[in-house]
């Protein structure tokens, strides 16, 4: 489907919806590859401590993604209205406010994260024999964080207007240059430096640099609507009335990946507890639930973009039937997925760990919770939808309310009686309420709302 282009009424809603998701769902699965592959390297090539440093580093990422991805939702939806209206100069100046925001926040988030990762990491209960390994990672990554929240959060801006495409050759690019300068930078291949640890964060710095150059360079030959050119650094200010939008929408989205990282924080703490095998097999049990999380996430951004350029169209009647639409594909994506990481869970542990005990101990840990991501892929659809119309702050409390009030207190109570496994044992608990709560709020209350356009 070409970039930006209205969904044609003679094509069936399920092939629109599959050509948008598609590029998105491969570029998910390219990033979660990164870091499969970085995380193999590193837990064959420099054993099990050195998986548990890049670890603990995780949750701290994934905050600062967190609030990135919050500005992208908000910017993302209104930019699908505008382009929905046919109103690029709105696309720009949406976009404009949006990247602004994002930088400021990766270049607060490198001076805060440089200076304050020991004592963070300290905080956290890293265990101590890998505590110096996992400082130097951390502050490496910190550093780079305004380029690679750019990156993270251009690609959620090229989404609002129809383009899944080029994002996802850009990690592409991305996962190629990374996957080539890890081992190269461990083994000193090529007369580069041995750096260990300290290359898979480097290898990460490198291949969002390039990525976001080949972007650059693509959007101004097409003469695509977001090109870095001169209309769009015009843009490049926080224009409050579009801020405050982008706020108003985004920031709820944000704040509920926020409390997700916070409780994935205390998740981990819980799991420092059982010392760096605990750790190891948390970082391999991620790497492959990433693959099914991933997609189910693509689906619902597709069924959210999709409404809102239903909506900017002037054709909220549609909104139903990509209600519906999203629904069914996350029972056959997702599931699908479900299905082939329990049939291949063995030697899936077995690519990130070497001793037989922790890839026993993941593969028990990646059962208990699995199955549940299919229940997590239909909340988020029906959330999805209701924030294409600017609906978030309701689901936003009941997905807040279910991590705080739930996930949080099962998962430390659960532990207390189930050990280890207990932690896990915490999300399915946590995405099933997710899911009944908003399909109550999305048939009872949304469903009989007026619907119209934002921007």
């Amino acid at each position: 489907m070409k970039p930006g282009a209205a969904m044609p009424d003679a094509r069936p809603l399920w092939r629109v919806f599959l050509a948008f998701l598609g590029p998105m769902v491969v570029g998910n699965v390219l990033q979660g590859l990164s870091g499969t592959i970085n995380g193999i390297f590193v837990g064959q090539m420099l054993g099990t401590h050195a998986l548990a440093a890049t670890a603990g580093m995780f949750p701290i990422v994934f905050f600062l993604v967190s609030l990135i991805i919050g500005v992208g939702a908000g910017a993302s939806i209104l930019i699908g209205q505008a382009w929905g209206a046919h109103e690029p100069h709105k696309v720009r100046q949406i976009a404009g406010t949006a990247i602004t925001m994002g930088l400021a926040v990766g270049l607060a988030a490198a001076v805060l994260g440089g200076v304050f990762a020991d004592a963070l990491l300290r905080a956290l209960g890293t265990p101590p024999d890998v505590l110096d390994d996992a400082i130097l990672y951390a502050r490496t990554m910190m550093l780079a964080m305004p380029g690679l929240l750019l990156f993270v959060l251009f690609s959620q801006l090229l989404r609002g207007v129809g383009d899944t495409v080029t994002p996802m050759v850009g990690m592409l690019l991305s996962t190629a240059v990374s996957c080539l300068l890890t081992p190269a930078l461990i083994r000193g291949w090529g007369g580069l430096p041995q750096l260990g640890l300290l290359s898979a964060a480097l290898a990460t710095v490198a291949s969002f640099v390039v990525a976001l150059g080949w972007q650059a360079w693509h959007l101004r030959r097409r003469r695509h609507v977001l090109a870095f050119d001169r209309q769009l650094f015009g843009q490049l200010r926080l224009h409050l009335p579009t801020l405050r939008l982008v706020v108003r929408i985004g920031m709820p989205a944000g704040v509920q990946m926020v409390v997700v990282s916070l409780a994935e924080i205390v998740l981990l703490a819980l799991v420092n507890r059982h010392g760096p095998d605990a750790v190891a097999a948390y970082g391999a049990v991620n790497q492959v639930v990433n693959y099914v999380q991933f997609p189910a996430m693509s689906i619902a951004i597709t069924a959210s973009i999709l409404g809102a350029q239903a909506i900017g169209a002037g054709r909220a009647e549609r909104l139903g039937a990509i209600t519906r639409t999203g629904l069914q594909i996350n029972l056959a994506v997702t599931g699908a997925l479900v299905l082939l990481g329990y049939a291949f869970s063995r030697p899936l542990m077995g690519l990130f760990i070497t001793s037989a005990p922790v890839v026993e101990l993941a593969q028990s840990l990646l059962h208990v919770m699995l199955w549940s991501l299919l229940l997590y892929g239909w909340a988020s659809v029906l959330g999805g939808v209701m924030r294409a119309s600017g609906t978030v702050l309701v689901p936003m409390l009941l997905a807040v309310g279910c991590i705080a009030l739930v996930e949080v207190p099962a998962a430390y109570g659960l532990s207390q009686a189930f050990g280890l496994r207990g932690v896990w044992m915490a999300y399915p608990v946590t995405f099933a309420a997710m899911l009944v709560l908003n399909a109550l709020y999305f048939g009872l209350v949304w469903r009989k709302r007026r619907i119209e356009r934002l921007v």
